[in-house]
């Protein structure tokens, strides 16, 4: 079943074989493209290069096809692409691995397993990516709190936090307008989100109604 539809290796490559190899690519590289954009955010640019990243790995294979010098041209060029390229997410990095990978496949003459093999990751993306599998639920919030010069900040909410929060951390102080008043960085965890309004209340009664901002926190860019 999985074997290659190129005679061997060194052999005369036909146009027939080329051919087949070749729409393979294409639509399985489409079909990568189409699936990746489904799980998530994507650009054009990105989704356009999966499209064609198959065709063009399987054209590079093919035209090395068992010789051992031009392989290790191919490998050295490959090399110098990783230095003219912006770093991308997980997600990124593992979408253009199966297109090359699938290129790497075809270039070799085995069809049915370069289809079988994107169909098996394209349904795994899209199963993990549209269920919970993996999510961290974050619970911390960033409070940004004004208080007036005169009011010291030590301690001066700590009651408020017992009774709204889990958790709470000083991040930060800075001044501001002109040295007149404070803006404290405070990482929260609410006890009950519901609360956030009769906690922000009471802390505009301590501040003298100055700004306070509660926001979520932002999550951590996923990288590999």
């Amino acid at each position: 079943m999985f074997t290659s539809i190129i005679s061997g290796v060194g052999s005369t490559l036909t146009i027939k074989e080329a051919a087949i190899c070749s729409l393979a690519a294409v639509v399985i590289g489409l079909v990568i493209s189409a699936v990746y954009m489904f799980c998530g955010k994507y650009t054009k640019n990105f989704a356009v290069s999966l499209a064609i990243l198959p065709l063009i790995v399987q054209v590079v294979i093919m035209m090395v096809n068992g010789n051992l010098g031009t392989g290790m041209a191919v490998l050295g060029a490959f090399s110098l692409v990783r230095f003219r390229s912006v770093p991308g997410s997980s997600r990124e990095i593992c979408a253009i691995f199966l297109s090359m990978a699938i290129g790497l496949a075809l270039g070799m003459g085995y069809v049915t397993f370069a289809a079988s093999m994107a169909a098996v990751v394209c349904i795994l993306l899209i199963l993990l990516s549209k269920t919970p599998f993996g999510e961290k639920k974050n619970e911390n919030k960033i409070l940004r709190i004004t208080i007036p010069e005169n009011l010291d900040y030590n301690g001066v909410f700590d009651d408020i936090f017992e009774k709204y929060t889990k958790s709470v951390s000083l991040d930060g102080v800075k001044t501001t307008n002109l040295g007149s008043m404070y803006k404290l960085d405070y990482t929260v965890v609410m006890k009950n989100s519901t609360d956030d309004k009769k906690f922000i209340d009471e802390l505009r009664c301590r501040n003298g109604n100055l700004t306070i901002s509660l926001e979520k926190s932002v999550t951590e860019k996923d990288e590999l």
